[in-house]
């Protein structure tokens, strides 16, 4: 991720452009100091800021569809009208500019002033909400019912030190130590103050009174309200071994997690990663990059092999090992002394460092204890509604009926949560809106990005378009023919053209 602003190039927009120069409806340019996309779709045409608010990719490498842009990289979604984020995990909106027609020549004339949104009320509006998480669910819907001007008072119950912070950066370009930390905030600390936002951090809510409608906090305290979203996000699985209680046994999950293992990792010689998923995949590449010895030691053959197939899994242990990593792949920790862990095969490695990388699990008790519908996850319909008519869920812990695959899904991303935090404050404010977004995730390791929209449990058959070794390609997951989910590998545009697909498919 990189927000370095280089000189922008190609025409003064200003002094205008012929049709006739547009490549495939989008053409980069420059209004003064400021980089500008125009797009036509249609018999329009728009002005915006040429990247994305998310990680600044470039938008002219992104997909319109109809009066909207999506991002390459992450899938963001920006209406050309107005510029707003539409869809995360972008939620800063575009700037716009005012397009003429001068003879057969497109004109960019000034900037135009984000227009103040008129506040909208479906005349059912709670007078408090308060939401139950400060990850990305939670945040995405206070950022959400701030930005439709709902009026009433939003609590915002943290269980984290930290106000809420882009967490996929935390195993990636801010581990690695590439990434300052002030990229990490989702907003600075004044703007929850400013939008009214009572954002308490390192509080801890003992129980939910749904007939009281009520919370209560570890301190005593009570807090009412009229509607209540449970984004309690998910915990990281501990490992059930002699001595990974120690404290130099770390996991990922928070802020102060990360910061803990950069600490750690001040003169470490050699780290030892347990578990061979995303996240531990992630903080091996990110360990590398500060020039300590890694190794990674997981039960399965390949690594991601359940998520992504035996030759994308082949790939990502290759890839690392060409980073330096050592596998000790069909193994596992089986007690670990100080440094000193030792595998189920007998074979003893000493490490500096050890980080427990085996998988999250959902935080349910609270709901458990208030009686609502659990099946793996909370249950909720399609508006993230759960058992309880005035409680909504969102986020790691909600299991939703998924048009898309026609069954109840649960996901741990990062973007699936955003858009259901979102979706979830909309149905807060009383608006009917189903969730029926795509599900998506990206993961990075070293240069190599991986993106993946939809949905597979399980395939019958994995169609590779172009070389997975090669780094470029995009894998169907089929089952009966028919495509659940696709990954690729620089392949942005198809992957959004999947995305697409499946949301007509299934519309």
């Amino acid at each position: 991720m990189s927000q370095d602003q280089a000189a922008p190039t190609g025409p003064d927009l200003t002094q205008g452009v012929k049709l006739s120069d547009f490549d495939n409806g989008k053409l980069s340019g420059r209004v003064g100091d400021q980089e500008v996309l125009l797009v036509r779709s249609g018999a329009d045409i728009f002005a915006v800021g040429a990247h994305c608010s998310h990680y600044h990719a470039p938008l002219a490498d992104g997909l319109v569809v109809g009066d909207t842009v999506r991002c390459p990289w992450h899938h963001a979604c920006f209406s050309l009208r107005s510029g707003e984020a539409l869809r995360a995990p972008a939620f800063d909106a575009l700037t716009t500019w005012q397009v003429e027609r001068d003879g057969d020549r497109i004109v960019v004339r000034k900037q135009i002033e984000p227009a103040r949104r008129p506040r909208e009320s479906s005349g059912g509006e709670p007078g408090r909400i308060v939401i139950i998480g400060g990850g990305a669910a939670g945040f995405a819907a206070a950022e959400m019912l701030r930005r439709k001007q709902f009026g009433g008072r939003i609590v915002m119950l943290s269980q984290d030190t930290a106000p809420p912070v882009d967490r996929p950066n935390l195993s990636k370009d801010y581990l690695a130590g590439s990434a300052p930390e002030d990229w990490l905030p989702l907003r600075p600390d004044d703007y929850y103050r400013e939008a009214h936002i009572d954002l308490r951090r390192d509080v801890e809510v003992t129980a939910i009174d749904p007939a009281q409608h009520q919370v209560k906090l570890s301190t005593g305290e009570i807090v009412g309200y009229d509607r209540l979203l449970i984004a309690t996000g998910a915990e990281p699985v501990r490992l059930s071994i002699p001595g990974a209680g120690a404290s130099q046994v770390h996991t990922l999950r928070s802020l102060d997690d990360c910061r803990a293992i950069i600490k750690a990792s001040e003169g470490a010689r050699r780290a030892l990663v347990i578990g061979a998923s995303f996240i531990g995949l992630e903080v091996a590449a990110s360990l590398r990059a500060r020039e300590i010895e890694v190794h990674v030691v997981a039960p399965e053959k390949r690594p991601m092999e359940r998520v992504l197939g035996a030759e994308m899994g082949d790939f990502i242990r290759e890839l690392h090992q060409e980073h330096g990593v050592v596998f000790h792949l069909e193994d596992s920790v089986a007690r670990i002394d100080g440094k000193r862990a030792t595998f189920k095969s007998g074979e003893v490695l000493q490490a500096d460092l050890i980080v427990a990388g085996v998988g999250v699990r959902p935080r349910l008790a609270l709901a458990e204890a208030a009686g609502l519908t659990l099946d793996r996850g909370v249950e909720v319909n399609a508006c993230l509604q759960t058992s309880a008519p005035d409680i909504y869920a969102a986020g790691d812990i909600a299991r939703w009926p998924d048009r898309h695959s026609g069954a109840k899904i649960r996901v741990e991303h990062w973007v699936v949560a955003e858009r259901q935090g979102q979706v979830a404050a909309l149905n807060m404010m009383g608006r009917r809106t189903s969730f029926d977004a795509v599900p998506f995730f990206w993961s990075q390791h070293y240069d190599v990005p991986i993106n993946y929209v939809g949905h597979a449990e399980a395939w019958d058959e994995i169609e590779i378009d172009g070389s997975i070794r090669d780094r470029d390609c995009l894998l169907r997951y089929k089952q009966g023919g028919r495509v659940l989910a696709v990954a690729s590998i620089y392949r942005d545009i198809a992957s959004l053209e999947a995305e697409l697909r499946m949301e007509h498919i299934h519309a």
